[in-house]
């Protein structure tokens, strides 16, 4: 152990532990700006300065560790200026019109400026003459980056993308994206990791609300909205309600205030999802040779974009089936657009998400199979739904429950968990266990896929077809090491589920930002609470799921199913294909 002095107090920690984890040790805090534990320690920021006894210059605490006897001010007047005058250089270069910018009331810099009283006029403003380029799901303002470095860090480490980089040199030195001209020409998954993890307002999804609201306005447009499994787990985050208050049914009642026609449930199409791609995985792994293994999951779409530009060759892997998002944005415009009497170029169909790829999703080319229209008009992300219910002035503390809207509303323990990594393989097993053996399992029978391993391995024996091999991995990263290890024969699966966001859904890109908290484990948590109080577990028990098929679709993997809730990966490309 190392002995030190911190603001009078002894401290005494192992080797190798940095003057910043050291003084957190004994609740000493020390301001930082750019600092990530073990992803970004760099001390780009400079605010993280202390004076130690000895030494002529004040030195950054968060790389540079302790030694034995040191004494340390963390407050010290030449500390304090020290942060005061990187601050003011900060702003210098930085767009401080903060009632513009999202991140308004949850920015680092922010928050700092006011802890260190710079309520006045700083240096000469030196911001760039730039155009922002909010053509693409993830938008990046120039000239409210800080430089930290976070962005290319956790796309570097985290999500192995390489996608932000830093250009220029001196007084010219910025974030850009690396080898190509703008994000669009980029590989980028739009995960959005570089969203969560940036400590201001530099990177944010693109705003779709207006648009809602426009269709909100039109008379002519029947609005329907439907919530993600993982949008429950955090969205009252910003209003600090408990999540076992801040239920699903009160965001419904909050939709509603707000004018849509239709709220039903996401859960209704991740059943749906499960009855497609587990009919899928059970004729794939019963006529083995026709196909290459593993068979992947294909409901997150920043894993679709990363498969498809960094390993092209294991594209056909992929389920065929759509995501829940798209599954239900094509049965909204079709069997619910009969049920209704309604024109289904009429129905405008809004999706509120955990994920900013799925902005990007929506958008393709192959996702119009319902009228020729896009099947789903509109991705919010949970950040957007809740400045749309501040915008509105809804107040969550004070709101009854109000059930999802029917037929499409009702969902099952099984759909709840897709919020989280493990829970599409989970329910996805529990179905093709009752498929080839005409019974259910116990539905926590396959409690090995979840948790927050980045890469998970399991087998489990189905009667009446073998041993299943499955992985389970979470984070691009994790993903990038799985798929070499499959390359070079390493390892061999049956089925692997792929979530691009570290922890699944939860921890998604669209997500609401807590600055240096990592909340996907929390929020996973709640769902499999939710999942384990449900009284129906298993999607194909799910009321409504059945009813479509009875009454529109017929079977899984019927040519009407297959038209609807299926894709060709190939019908579109990325654009290191173009």
């Amino acid at each position: 152990m190392v002995n030190l002095t911190i603001d009078k107090k002894p401290v005494s920690v192992p080797e190798g532990t940095t003057i910043l984890e050291a003084a957190r040790s004994v609740n000493i805090a020390i301001p930082t700006l750019c600092y990530l534990k073990g992803i970004n320690e760099i001390a780009a920021c400079r605010l993280c300065m202390v004076e130690i006894e000895g030494f002529p210059r004040l030195i950054p605490s968060c790389d540079n560790v302790v030694a034995e006897g040191m004494v340390i001010h963390t407050n010290s007047p030449r500390a304090r200026e020290a942060r005061r005058v990187n601050l003011r250089l900060l702003l210098s270069q930085h767009d401080i019109r903060c009632t513009k910018c999202t991140r308004s009331g949850n920015c680092k810099l922010q928050t700092l400026t006011n802890d260190y009283n710079l309520l006045g006029e700083h240096y000469i403003k030196d911001l760039k003459q730039t155009q922002d380029d909010f053509s693409n799901p993830v938008v990046r303002i120039e000239n409210r980056c800080v430089r930290c470095m976070r962005c290319v860090q956790v796309c570097d480490k985290i999500q192995s993308m390489n996608i932000w980089d830093l250009m220029g040199t001196g007084s010219r030195t910025t974030i850009g994206v690396a080898n190509v001209r703008s994000l669009g020409d980029s590989d980028c998954t739009f995960c959005g990791q570089c969203v969560t993890h940036c400590p201001v307002g530099a990177l944010q999804e693109r705003d779709d609300t207006g648009k809602v609201f426009d269709a909100l306005a039109d008379p002519k447009k029947i609005t329907v909205v439907q919530i993600a499994p993982a949008v429950r787990a955090a969205w009252a985050e910003y209003y600090h309600l408990d999540p076992k208050f801040a239920t699903a049914q009160r965001m419904v009642t909050a939709l509603k205030q707000i004018g849509f026609d239709y709220v039903f449930d996401t859960d209704f199409a991740a059943d749906l999802t499960i009855m497609e791609e587990g009919s899928e995985f059970i004729h794939r792994f019963t006529h083995r040779d026709r196909y290459t293994w593993p068979m992947f999951t294909s409901c997150c779409p920043g894993w679709v974009r990363f498969v498809k530009s960094q390993f092209p060759r294991f594209v056909g892997n992929l389920s065929t089936a759509k995501s829940p998002q798209q599954m239900f944005g094509a049965v909204a415009k079709s069997y619910f657009a009969e049920k209704i009497g309604a024109d289904p170029h009429d129905i405008f169909v809004v999706s509120v998400m955990p994920c900013i790829a799925k902005k990007s999703e929506c958008a393709q080319p192959t996702m119009t199979d319902a009228c020729g229209d896009a099947d789903v008009d509109v991705v919010l992300t949970t950040r957007e739904m809740v400045r749309m219910f501040r915008g509105e002035q809804i107040l969550p503390a004070t709101l009854t429950e109000t059930p999802f809207d029917s037929p499409l509303g009702t969902g099952t323990g099984a759909a709840v968990i897709f919020g989280s990594t493990g829970g599409v393989m989970d329910a996805a097993l529990r179905t093709a266990y009752h498929m080839i053996t005409g019974n259910n399992p116990d539905p926590d029978a396959f409690s090995a896929v979840r948790g927050m391993d980045g890469w998970k391995e399991a087998r489990f024996t189905i009667p009446g077809a073998g041993t299943v091999r499955i992985a389970v991995v979470s984070g691009l990263a994790n993903t990038r090491h799985l798929m070499r290890a499959l390359e070079k024969g390493e390892v061999s699966y049956d089925f692997v589920e792929v979530m691009a966001c570290p922890g699944g859904c939860a921890g998604g890109g669209g997500q609401p930002i807590h600055d240096n908290m990592e909340l996907a484990e929390s929020r996973g948590n709640v769902l499999w609470a939710l999942d384990k109080a449900e009284p129906v577990r298993f999607s194909h028990e799910n009321p409504d799921v059945a009813a479509l098929y009875r009454d529109y679709l017929g079977t899984p993997m019927s040519p009407r199913a297959h038209h609807l809730l299926h894709t060709d990966h190939n019908g579109w490309k990325m654009p290191s294909e173009k």
